[in-house]
This record gives C-alpha cells, sequence and structure tokens, in this order.
C-alpha cells in the first residue's frame, strides 16, 4: 500500500508520494539564537570576545580567513558569552560551533 499526503498550498490541493529517501532524511532541528557555527571551512584570525563578555546584537566577535579573504562574523543576538571553543589561528571546519553565547532576559 503506497503511502499519499495532501499538500495544502497557496495555489491549491495536492496530493504526492512521499519517497524512501524524503522519509528517511535528517529532520531540521532548529538551532539556538545563540550558537555562532562556521559558515565555510577556514582559520581563526581574531576572536574579540572572551568568556563572559556581554555582547550586543551585531557586534563583531570573530574574524574568519576563509579564500584568503577575512570574514567578520557579528553576534546574532545581545547576551553573555558562555563558552569560546576555538583559538585564533585555528584552522575550522563547516558548520564548527565556535562561541556560545547566553540570550539575556
Amino acid at each position: 500500500m503506497e503511502k499519499f499526503v495532501i499538500l495544502n498550498l497557496l495555489d491549491g490541493i495536492y496530493e504526492t508520494k512521499l519517497t524512501k529517501k524524503f522519509e528517511a532524511r535528517k529532520r531540521y532541528k532548529k538551532e539556538s539564537k545563540g550558537i555562532i557555527k562556521a559558515y565555510i571551512p577556514g582559520v581563526i584570525k581574531k576572536i574579540y570576545v572572551k568568556k563572559g563578555d556581554e555582547v550586543k546584537k551585531d557586534m563583531p566577535i570573530i574574524v574568519l580567513e576563509a579564500m584568503k579573504m577575512q570574514n567578520e562574523i557579528f553576534s546574532p543576538i545581545s547576551g553573555k558569552v558562555e563558552e569560546v571553543l576555538i583559538n585564533e589561528n585555528e584552522k575550522v571546519t563547516k558548520n564548527q560551533v565556535l562561541i556560545k553565547i547566553k540570550e539575556l532576559t
């Protein structure tokens, strides 16, 4: 027996079959707002913050060098730095967690 799903989209209602690959996919998990990850592999050139520092939203916190370009990474939230998981001149991989920030309430 095949499994069908009904999709209610803006322009109409559709009935479709789900593939095994789709059903076995890794489910999306929303990340915490305060987890800063490397969006590309590279080398950490500068770290502007340390554990315990308070940061404001959009404040530069790291410089990540990739493909000979220096990319500033900014804080996505205002809060307090919980952990700095990298060091200057360290190579990082894509999606590696760099810094954790706890949002101030």
